[in-house]
């Protein structure tokens, strides 16, 4: 498990989607969650999203007395690159990198297979439904316009359409780890999905990166059944926290 960046940082993003000052806190533990509430408090934050690991159930405690409420629990599986090989693609499912061309059309991709998810936004009754369906999006858009050394977005394709997308990023040299994941309602139960997972495995392959690692909710079984078929192993799980701060402003917010 590897987690880059602060304990705590503002959140330029959600703060331009819905308005308000807010906070992500990636890795929170109970030694660590006074620092990230004199964070929110010295920057005014009104909306923080933080997440904890399962076994730290004195965080979570903390974290409940605090106001934080349950929004997500993520499971997250690993695929050892060193001790097993990248499994064959036989559906002969065309993917490809993604290229900046291809933004948009992952985008359209992204507004079919979000709608309405029940992801951490989703789960939040104070935050916009539509704004919430436009963070998937956003992040499909921006994959396709930032691949790098780090930053990986795999396509599929049948002729000019795509039809799905992955999108991969290097956390060091010992582990790639999945983003965002989806293919169209119109070409499901083809092997487009399991194909783009197994070029994402071969992408992380081709680097000498040691395993991968993916996430979802604890509810999404069928992408779970998927990554065990293909050699992943269940490895280790999140809470994720939304905490709201201060009194009624510009994004609704108010103290619970």
């Amino acid at each position: 498990m590897s987690i880059e960046g602060p304990v705590v940082s503002l959140s330029d993003l959600d703060g331009q989607r819905f308005g308000i000052v807010s906070a992500k806190a990636p890795l929170v533990r109970r030694d660590t969650l006074p620092e990230v509430m004199s964070f929110c408090e010295a920057n005014r934050v009104e909306f923080l999203i933080a997440r904890c690991p399962t076994f730290d159930l004195g965080a979570v405690q903390d974290m409940e007395g605090l106001g934080f409420l349950l929004m997500d629990t993520l499971l997250y599986f690993s695929f050892d690159l060193r001790g097993k090989r990248v499994p064959k693609d036989m559906a002969g499912v065309a993917v490809r990198e993604g290229e900046a061309g291809d933004a948009l059309k992952a985008k359209t991709v992204a507004a079919e297979c979000f709608d309405g998810y029940m992801g951490h936004y989703h789960a939040d009754p104070k935050l916009d439904r539509k704004k919430c369906d436009e963070v998937y999006q956003d992040w499909a858009y921006r994959a396709c316009l930032s691949t790098g050394p780090r930053d990986g977005m795999l396509v599929s394709v049948s002729g000019e359409e795509v039809t799905g997308f992955g999108t991969i990023h290097v956390n060091d040299e010992e582990e790639g780890e999945g983003g965002v994941f989806c293919v169209s309602p119109r070409f499901r139960s083809r092997g487009v999905y399991q194909s783009i997972m197994i070029r994402c495995l071969g992408w992380c392959s081709e680097r000498s990166i040691k395993r991968m690692n993916i996430s979802t909710q604890v509810t999404n079984l069928a992408s779970q059944k998927t990554w065990v078929r293909l050699g992943f192993e269940p490895s280790h799980s999140f809470y994720t926290f939304h905490k709201w701060f201060g009194t009624p402003g510009k994004g609704g917010t108010h103290q619970l």
